[in-house]
């Protein structure tokens, strides 16, 4: 349920820019602009501005599995999650 009202002033242009494209996708004005703010937050959010810790984490963590699976077999994709498995269950035996 939608209870907070903002209001802010923008050019006559922009505000029927706006209008026209709420008619164009079928809403109304404060939806065309509720889902445009929530989309740009989610950019934001997702973007890595602002220093997301998860995000980083997680790329840390996959960039050191990368390459970690070395050799000449030109095959071994075909074996990939074996070898990894077989590796994995050696490093957890230590």
């Amino acid at each position: 349920m939608k209870t907070a009202v903002y209001s802010w002033r923008v050019a006559p242009e922009t505000k029927s820019a706006i209008e026209q494209q709420a008619r164009e996708r079928g809403e109304t004005m404060a939806e065309l602009l509720d889902r445009i703010i929530r989309d740009w937050l989610e950019r934001q959010r997702t973007s890595g501005k602002g220093g997301d810790k998860r995000e980083v984490k997680m790329r840390t963590l996959a960039l050191r599995a990368c390459g970690t699976i070395a050799g000449g077999d030109p095959g071994r994709a075909t074996h990939a999650r074996q070898e990894l498995r077989r590796r994995l269950t050696a490093r957890r035996a230590r």
